[in-house]
């Protein structure tokens, strides 16, 4: 399946914003300066949005073209795609966050409260339930797992879906589905669901865009519409647009809006968004997404052990702390698809290969 335009350095934008909110947060925490006066730097919660409609446009894209073509979904090709791009981060992370905060900070002097019973935060994370570990405040670095357990929640739900109606029916499904899940969700009969923010209407209103742009494939659209998509998230993401909406107008806009803008993005490149360093940051923007907790925190220690933050100006400290954040989050994200995420990558490669002629490699 051919990859579609723009969407890759689309991701890069997305980490990237998830981690300009993030950063005044920790400094404040830490009585570090810091900047967050715009709008722009409080939009990391529309981001994971955006990310959640980015998923769904293009896993039940893949998944409806699948079934419409073969009238059946390969499960065991679709979940260990999914198990060898997700898992191997994910877990290494999760593992990495609970050593941390229960033996690595306070070896170095800096104690901090772990009251939750660790057993069952682990089987939470371990089962891709963080979103449920995370109201328990693990931690930073754990923390951020949620939104990765709600794309493998939804992951989980909608290919048996997709398998078991005919074709024809999937649209209508999606489109109940979307109407039915929002309202209810929004409506407060079942507050667990806002507490555990399973927004899974940004996954399903995406897929029906989806879903409508393979069955109008050979519509001609204006070549500006993707250009449109950019000018319109960028007003969206620098501006407090709706932002004084109800929650349930606010979430509604968002999210007709993301998958709207989603699709037009997919429909022509634009030269500079298709350009080999913003496609390749696309790619490592999962590292980018997962490692820039942890980073704040090395960067913090730097600052608190080596360098007095006193010893440097405010607007200097604030540029300095951004900066060191985003490189290294960058250069660690590089080494980790590099040398760790790509040995899975290739074993989907291999996987897909022998599928295709096993005889090549008996």
């Amino acid at each position: 399946m051919n990859q579609l335009p723009n969407l890759n350095s689309l991701r890069f934008f997305l980490a990237s914003l998830v981690a300009i909110y993030h950063i005044p947060q920790f400094s404040a925490n830490r009585d570090f300066p810091f900047y967050d006066a715009l709008p722009l730097f409080h939009k990391g919660q529309e981001a994971v949005w955006v990310f959640f409609s980015l998923s769904g446009f293009l896993i039940i894209r893949q998944l409806y073209i699948e079934k419409s073509t073969t009238q059946k979904i390969d499960f065991k090709r679709f979940y260990r795609n999914r198990i060898l791009r997700i898992f191997p981060l994910y877990y290494l992370i999760l593992i990495f966050g609970f050593l941390y905060y229960q033996f690595i900070l306070p070896k170095f002097g800096f104690p901090t409260e772990t009251d939750y019973d660790l057993v069952k935060a682990i089987l939470l994370g371990g089962s891709f339930f963080a979103n449920i570990l995370a109201k328990m405040s693990p931690g930073g670095i754990i923390e951020i797992l949620w939104s990765i357990s709600i794309e493998e929640q939804f992951y989980l739900l909608s290919a048996p879906i997709i398998w078991w109606l005919p074709s024809k029916r999937i649209l209508g499904f999606f489109g109940l589905f979307t109407f039915g899940y929002f309202l209810l969700y929004h409506s407060g009969q079942l507050e667990w669901l806002k507490t555990y923010r399973m927004m899974f209407y940004f996954f399903s209103l995406s897929g029906i865009i989806a879903i409508l742009s393979v069955k109008f494939s050979q519509v001609k659209f204006p070549t500006i519409l993707p250009y449109l998509a950019v000018f319109v998230l960028g007003i969206y993401f620098t501006t407090d647009l709706f932002k004084s909406l109800s929650s349930i107008y606010y979430q509604g806009i968002s999210m007709v809006l993301f998958s709207v803008c989603i699709w037009a993005l997919s429909q022509k490149a634009i030269p500079v968004w298709e350009n080999r360093t913003l496609n390749y940051f696309g790619k490592i923007s999962y590292g980018i997404y997962m490692y820039h907790p942890i980073v704040m925190q090395i960067i913090g220690f730097i600052f608190l052990k080596l360098i007095p933050v006193d010893s440097v100006s405010p607007i200097h400290f604030i540029i300095l702390f951004n900066l060191m954040v985003l490189g290294l989050t960058i250069f660690i994200s590089h080494l980790s698809y590099q040398y760790f995420e790509k040995f899975f990558l290739k074993k989907k490669k291999s996987f897909l290969k022998w599928e295709q002629n096993p005889k090549n490699l008996s």
